[in-house]
């Protein structure tokens, strides 16, 4: 679920994000499943500063350095929750605050509130804050004066035995809520005080007080509970089964599982909306984002499963002030839910699909406009500049978030209509189906709703949502993890746990500019319960949070095949995901890890490369080879004019991979391109039969690597300037003088490669009714390979690694974009003609 800062949009999204107050977000439904792995962060939906966790070295050998990293963990993991414990002891305070106050005028003649009515409201606050009051000051010095032998389990183990209380807090909370609200709305005193209750801030924050709610803070308990109960699986998990705390720390988790699932079913009357037809509670199951195709156009809807019922709903233009309310477009009883299969749906309406390019281009777009708000902030730049910088951020996140979906998820009425909305992740798609068939095996009833019930269970919507905003990262507050940019190194090894043999694949999705998108796919491995997969891929980071492995059942049968290219036929088996935890994953050494989906387990093993590290290009050490060695050295051994493994590589392309949908973007599998790599460098004889046999996606990785890895990029680091200032000349006919000069003064086998190059690269693009492959995304896969500069000259203007990824790359795709889109150049043309007006560079 996405929850970011900004809380208030116009579905159409014409209208600016405002940001939430502190403190009123709504917790998500509680998930009690230990694989829910927590950030180690104190940064949590409390606010107050994290603290993250640092990989501790030189701690002693092997399991003594486990065993001391594990202790390490656990000071870190225990400084978190303590910093959080201040701020929830912090808002029961503020809570208690008008407590003594209204009682005392409770008496006479002029009660703001009835005893009664302050009894029901602040039902068991006083108890929740004097248990919390005393585990952390019995907590406090032990953190504060750490030892790897201190013993704290027993503190949790009572904080645990004392979960009863938050039992009848639970139970009190709804009619809490009612009462509170009903007074607010009968007392203008009371509804002044319940709507600002000044939060002290921690010790060391610079914020004195912060204004939260009455309802935000009553909501704190049940919240805090969860809280609890995920600090006590990372606790356990970082402490030794030989530790004197281990059993107690499991008795504790023990009760608060227990407790949890306990109260789970009726936590969140928020949930809660009027009843169904069976005389039953409905309650909210599922919100979220979803663009649908409406009228050939794409809108964005917030979509609410209910119990019995799907509503489709867009937030209504308010004037400023006024309760934003949601505006029902249309509602489908699950009764009469159906999902048509590929071939009912063919009469569907045709999606209005942009190009790649396009998409890339507003990428590009959003990258530099991210650059310049983060220069405006270095510089103190005027507030008026950023926030005119970040509505223009939204506006063109907003385009991408709605035009980028192009997986199909339909909906079908029994009783006639169809509704469509596009999706970027099959894993979200099957999430929502699932979500669906779950309550439909229910004993559901059809039914229509009044004017009057549908006005009820819409103007509900605004209350119980639990995704507040778009998917955006204009909406995200300035202290969120931007996430990884860079590339994540993933093998997917293998899997086990499926019940009978089937043909099996993986896919890999991660999260760019907000929305979900699916990077890599494995091969199928035929007939098996235990499939070994051991592929590895290279996926670049856009600033991704997370990576989600899907495991499909291949479809082999030709009718469930739809023409609808987007369709994905295949049988989900199993899904996944996992954070990518910036700490974590920021180590040279690949980090093992496994994901468990519905009883089967994957496999895998990942690393990350930061974009600055991996903008690095380092010779090689050795010159017998031909990966890192200068193209004129290879060129003169070989006798050749172009060298070897370019001329066999685009041969192979040509014969076999021309009409390979995405061939240059998909990434083809590391191993194979290793192995090829490691036949190229040692000019095996075999090359020809290992390179006839190889996936044809290897085949054009190991050319993008060959290029990649040249000391020198292919058009020269002495060049790189001059064609930067070509590029962004506007006359065409200086731009064109230019750029044909910048040609002529490459060194012959550079020239000679780069044309031969590019003629090939234009014949793959006739093919992009097929392939996909236009002009735009080949230059956007190779301009960065050819140009971008190495090491040594970089140094000079390397700032945020985001930040010169976006200007430059944009200015090195274009230059290869200009060739592309060029009229044949010939080498022999070029060398003679001395019309063009000819300067030193």
């Amino acid at each position: 679920d996405f929850s970011y800062g900004a809380d208030d949009y116009d579905a159409e999204g014409n209208e600016e994000p405002k940001a939430l107050p502190e403190g009123s977000e709504t917790m998500p439904y509680i998930d009690e499943s230990p694989t829910m792995s927590p950030q180690l962060s104190a940064r949590g939906q409390d606010g107050g500063d994290g603290v993250s966790p640092t990989p501790t070295d030189g701690l002693g050998t092997g399991g003594e350095r486990d065993a001391g990293k594990g202790l390490e963990m656990r000071k870190l993991v225990l400084s978190g929750f303590l910093a959080s414990e201040e701020i929830y002891i912090n808002q029961l305070e503020a809570l208690l605050l008008p407590m003594k106050p209204l009682k005392a005028t409770a008496t006479t003649s002029q009660p703001v509130l009835t005893l009664q009515q302050i009894e029901t409201i602040f039902y068991k606050i006083q108890d929740i804050y004097e248990i919390h009051k005393e585990f952390y000051d019995s907590l406090s010095p032990k953190v504060q004066q750490w030892d790897s032998n201190i013993t704290m389990g027993h503190l949790f183990q009572k904080l645990a035995s004392q979960l009863g209380v938050y039992k009848a807090f639970v139970d009190n909370y709804k009619i809490a809520l009612e009462t509170a609200e009903k007074c607010s709305q009968s007392n203008y005193q009371f509804q002044k005080i319940s709507e600002e209750l000044k939060v002290k801030g921690p010790k060391d924050s610079k914020e004195s007080h912060t204004s939260v709610t009455m309802e935000a803070l009553l909501y704190k308990p049940i919240d805090r509970v969860t809280r609890s109960t995920l600090v006590l699986h990372d606790l356990l998990k970082h402490t030794p089964a030989d530790h004197p705390d281990y059993p107690l720390l499991q008795d504790a988790l023990r009760i608060s599982q227990n407790f949890l699932s306990s109260i789970n079913e009726d936590i969140d009357p928020r949930r809660t909306a009027v009843t169904t037809p069976k005389g039953e509670t409905r309650q909210l199951i599922k919100d979220g984002f979803l663009v649908e195709l409406s009228e050939g156009s794409r809108k964005l809807r917030h979509v609410f499963l209910f119990t019995d019922v799907l509503l489709c709903a867009k937030l209504k233009k308010t004037a400023v002030g006024k309760h934003q309310q949601y505006d029902c477009k249309w509602y489908v009883p699950l009764a009469d839910l159906v999902f048509p299969s590929p071939e009912e749906s063919e009469h569907c309406p045709q999606v209005h699909v942009i190009p790649d390019h396009e998409l890339e281009d507003m990428k590009m777009k959003i990258s530099a406009i991210k650059s310049e708000v983060q220069k405006e902030k270095a510089n103190k730049g005027q507030s008026r500049a950023i926030e005119r910088l970040k509505k223009k951020m939204f506006e063109n996140e907003f385009w991408l978030l709605l035009n980028s979906p192009t997986i199909p998820f339909r909906i079908h009425n029994r009783n006639g209509k169809s509704y469509l909305f596009l999706l970027s992740s099959d894993y979200e798609r099957s999430e929502w189906r699932e979500a669906i068939q779950k309550l439909q095996k229910k004993d559901l009833q059809a039914f229509v709703l009044s004017s009057v019930e549908l006005q009820v269970l819409t103007g509900s919507c605004f209350k119980l949502r639990t995704v507040h905003n778009i998917p955006v990262t204009s909406n995200k507050d300035d202290d969120e993890s931007p996430g990884l940019y860079g590339f994540l190194h993933v093998i997917v090894h293998s899997a086990k746990g499926f019940k009978q043999s089937a043909n099996l694949y993986c896919t890999l999705e991660v999260d760019s500019f907000g929305y979900f998108v699916s990077k890599a796919k494995t091969r199928v491995f035929r007939d098996t319960t235990e499939p070994q997969w051991n592929e590895e891929f290279e996926i670049e980071l856009e600033g991704s949070q997370s990576l989600r492995i899907l495991c499909y059942e291949k479809c082999y049968d030709k009718t469930k095949l739809n023409k609808d290219n987007n369709e994905i036929v295949d049988k989900i088996m199993g899904k996944g995901q996992i954070q990518l935890d910036p700490q974590a994953v920021q180590t040279k050494n690949w980090h093992m890890d496994v994901i468990e989906m519905n009883g089967i387990k994957v496999e895998f093993s990942m690393k990350f490369t930061s974009r600055d590290m991996s903008l690095k290009r380092t010779p090689s050490k050795k010159q017998t080879g031909v990966f890192g060695v200068k193209i004129s050295v290879v060129t003169k051994r070989e006798r050749s004019k172009v060298p070897y493994i370019v001329r066999q590589c685009i041969e192979e392309v040509e014969k076999r991979g021309i009409e390979e949908v995405g061939i240059y973007r998909i990434s083809g599998v590391a191993t194979d391109i290793q192995a090829l790599k490691a036949v190229f460098d040692a000019n095996n004889k075999d090359i020809l039969v290992v390179l006839s046999d190889m996936d044809i996606n290897a085949i054009a990785g190991t050319l993008k690597l060959y290029f990649r890895e040249l000391p020198e990029p292919l058009l020269t680091d002495r060049l790189y300037p001059a064609f930067m200032e070509g590029i962004a000349l506007s006359d065409p006919a200086a731009k064109e003088n230019c750029m044909m000069h910048l040609l002529r003064s490459l060194p012959d086998p550079n020239l000679i490669t780069f044309l031969f190059l590019l003629e090939h690269l234009k014949r793959v693009a006739e093919k992009e009714p097929i392939n996909k492959m236009s002009l735009h995304n080949l230059a956007t896969v190779f301009g960065p390979t050819l140009l971008r500069p190495s090491e040594g000259e970089s140094k000079g203007h390397l700032t945020l690694a985001s930040d010169i990824w976006s200007h430059d790359v944009m200015a090195q795709v274009q230059v290869l974009l200009y060739y592309l889109q060029h009229p044949p150049i010939s080498f022999t043309e070029l060398k003679r003609n001395t019309l063009y007006f000819s300067t030193d560079v």
